[in-house]
């Protein structure tokens, strides 16, 4: 174990570090609520794609990504990375169709309020924010419990470590200061990941002792056919693409792109590289299976640590410290990412509930809920337990509401009514088979008695919820009269410096 001055010794300095970075980068960058919140058209190809890569490798990878490896195998690891390169994949076509049909716009809820009228907006809002909130916590929550177990570093102080300074830098330069620092970022993790893999297998003894240590432990985990494995991994795949699909962070990184081709470019480099990290980051964990007192039964249950607990099978000093750097240069990239996310979702929406706001006005509102957001995520995290099922449910909500938000961008037919029946139904359907909150889920009245049993393995829940709500959006597009007309969104969606207002929606 790494002694706690030494880990809390690197956890300050490389937040210090990474904070005043992006507060000299940001010097004389923000001059107006537009360039907090946006930062538009300034983001070229190389630094698009380092951004998109350093946002969504959070400490997750070090958590969950292995906890699925610990738990099911390798056909949960390919899963895994399938499941994070596919968003990447759609963003790199719906991003410049974002682009093209609401050119001035900021986030996803303004587009469904637009598109859709005031109740999915609603809906859209509270799902979105609901998910980013889980994980924006789930990293907090990941990042303290691992440095308490590899220094004993007390929870409460990683957690407002990191919370406090990230916030210090996000609050004042916002969407640049992150774009900065997740690209410097970005240009670490990657080595110190690579790193930190051969290191693992050279101290377990190289390839071959590893192999033997996983087959003499489980020889399942490394079949790509074990059946349980498989349902685990392709219910990660539409859990990730649902939530991911209504994620306010690659909302606001289409409209920092240069250009359309930037932003497509962009999103299909990520895609590759997403897919490729999070597959060596599961395979920890299966490694971790092998060599490490990991449990995955209920009762002491500690398969979210599992690279953690390898990492305590007499690692060298200097690899546990390369990996709790590591860790906190991805969790800096995706807490940044997601305050500044949450803070946009509500700044776009304040000319609505605000007569006439003024830029100041808009950007101090951006600021104070950015604080409101870091507070309560610290709090969160403090109480919080598995990282993988923090997401579990916030990842079902996204599988039933993706399609018929986004299908609204290409369909001239679907109603708000529509996309919301749709949504509404797949959730029902993802909640009738969903194992956690079962003791609530039940508790309904009438209805909880007729539930079916629920599906362990999530397959169900999640695959359920993303086909029937798409499958009932197409069915309502075909049934509809109303048509929408694309080029109107654009007049109904200004840029925050008083240029245009919004227009009442069609449905």
């Amino acid at each position: 174990m790494v002694s706690t001055g030494v880990a809390l010794g690197l956890t300050v300095l490389t937040l210090v570090a990474f904070s005043g970075l992006g507060l000299l980068h940001s010097r004389g960058r923000v001059g107006s609520v537009e360039d907090l919140i946006t930062a538009r058209d300034s983001v070229g190809e190389k630094r698009m794609t380092a951004t998109l890569v350093a946002s969504v490798m959070g400490v997750w990878i070090l958590l969950s990504a292995p906890e699925a490896g610990a738990s099911f195998g390798i056909a949960a690891v390919v899963g895994y990375a399938i499941g994070e390169a596919l968003p990447m994949l759609a963003y790199a076509k719906i991003g410049p169709r974002v682009r093209a049909v609401i050119p001035d716009g900021h986030s996803l809820t303004e587009y469904a309020h637009a598109r859709y009228g005031a109740s999915m907006y609603a809906f859209v809002l509270a799902v979105s924010g609901l998910y980013m909130f889980v994980f924006l916590a789930a990293e907090l929550t990941g990042i303290s419990r691992a440095l308490a177990m590899v220094a004993d570093v007390p929870q409460w102080q990683t957690a407002v470590l990191v919370g406090g300074f990230v916030l210090l830098y996000t609050g004042y330069g916002g969407l640049r200061a992150s774009i900065f620092t997740d690209t410097l970022q970005a240009i670490i993790v990657m080595p110190l990941l690579v790193i930190a893999a051969a290191g693992a297998v050279f101290a377990l003894g190289g390839p071959g002792a590893v192999y033997d240590g996983i087959v003499a432990t489980d020889p399942t985990l490394l079949d790509p056919g074990f059946w349980p494995g498989l349902q685990f991994g392709l219910a990660l795949s539409f859990a990730i693409l649902g939530a991911e699909l209504i994620n306010q962070t690659w909302w606001q990184r289409i409209y920092a792109g240069s250009d359309s081709e930037t932003v497509e470019r962009g999103f299909l480099r990520a895609s590759l590289a997403n897919g490729l990290i999070v597959l060596v980051a599961a395979f920890f964990g299966v490694i971790a299976a092998g060599h490490a007192n990991v449990v995955t039964a209920s009762e002491g249950y500690n398969a979210d640590l599992s690279f953690f607990l390898l990492l305590n099978e007499s690692f060298p000093e200097w690899l546990v410290l390369a990996v709790v750097l590591l860790a906190l240069l991805l969790v800096m990239s995706s807490v940044d990412t997601l305050f500044n996310a949450l803070s946009s979702l509500v700044t776009a929406d304040l000319p609505r509930l605000i007569d006439d706001p003024d830029d100041r006005t808009l950007a101090l509102g951006a600021r104070a809920f950015t604080v409101v957001i870091a507070v309560a995520a610290i709090y969160v995290s403090l109480r919080a337990r598995s990282v993988i099922r923090l997401f579990f449910l916030a990842d079902l909500l996204g599988a039933a509401v993706a399609f018929p938000l986004l299908y609204g961008l290409y369909s001239r037919r679907l109603t708000g009514t529509g996309a919301l029946l749709s949504s509404l139904a797949g959730l029902a359907f993802g909640l009738a088979y969903f194992p956690d909150l079962r003791e609530y889920i039940t508790a309904i009245p009438i209805v909880g008695g007729h539930l079916p049993a629920p599906d362990g393995l999530y397959l169900t829940s999640f695959a359920g919820a993303f086909i029937l709500s798409t499958l009932l959006a197409l069915v309502a597009a075909q049934l509809s009269t109303p048509t929408v007309d694309h080029d109107a969104l654009s007049h109904r969606i200004r840029r925050l410096d008083g240029s245009g207002a919004e227009s009442p929606a069609d449905d």
